[in-house]
């Protein structure tokens, strides 16, 4: 394995890593938050009754679809390639999101394919938040952490993706255009300072703040 280091994005090196964090048996961050997250929680923050944990519940993807529409309907390639992005990356098939109403400054209306949408529960979510933070985080350009301020009152965390070529697992010489995402995170039974401990000691590689010299 070791001469494997050092390869380019997409090289031998990726396709090890990629390899190594597919789904196979129970996902690796579910039983490190049931064998020691919780602990480092309940010691942190006094927490002592196991349902009064944070849990994660799901995470949901969404990419907005609707400023590509022609007309009344989406482009082929778009729709095409947004779906077949998100099946990929997910290993399920995302659901196309109509508007509900219309509004004219973002040239939407009513009943018009405006986004597409995957939730992902159990061990699925958890295998998705491993392949993004060991895999797809450390490929994003002049990556310097991402921001621990996108939390709400709840505790959930959403980031924002520029281009979907971050996953290993899309070819971008065979897409037909780049796009982004959002990536909602959504717990329960939490606050944004229990989220971003439990997601910081899964691995999620959060900003360090700047020190000065």
């Amino acid at each position: 394995m070791a001469k494997d280091k050092g390869k380019h994005k997409g090289g031998e090196g990726n396709a090890a890593a990629e390899e190594a964090l597919r789904p196979s048996g129970p996902p690796r961050l579910k039983k490190l938050y049931q064998d020691e997250v919780c602990k480092k929680v309940a010691a942190q923050f006094g927490i002592t009754n196991p349902m009064q944990m944070p849990r994660l519940d799901k995470i949901v993807i969404n990419v907005n679809m609707g400023r590509h529409l022609e007309g009344t309907k989406l482009p082929p390639n778009v729709r095409s390639t947004v779906i077949d992005t998100l099946t990929a990356i997910t290993g399920q098939k995302p659901v196309v999101v109509k508007a509900k109403k219309s509004v004219s400054n973002f040239k939407v209306r009513e009943g018009y394919e405006t986004s597409a949408m995957v939730t992902m529960r159990r061990d699925r979510m958890w295998h998705f938040l491993d392949r993004l933070i060991n895999l797809a985080t450390p490929r994003i350009k002049d990556f310097r952490g991402l921001s621990d301020k996108a939390f709400d009152r709840q505790g959930s965390y959403s980031i924002g993706l520029t281009e979907q070529g971050v996953f290993p697992e899309i070819n971008m010489a065979e897409v037909t255009f780049t796009h982004g995402m959002n990536i909602n995170f959504c717990f329960s039974n939490s606050s944004a300072e229990l989220s971003r401990f439990v997601l910081a000691e899964l691995g999620m590689p959060f900003r360090k703040p700047e020190t000065s010299n």
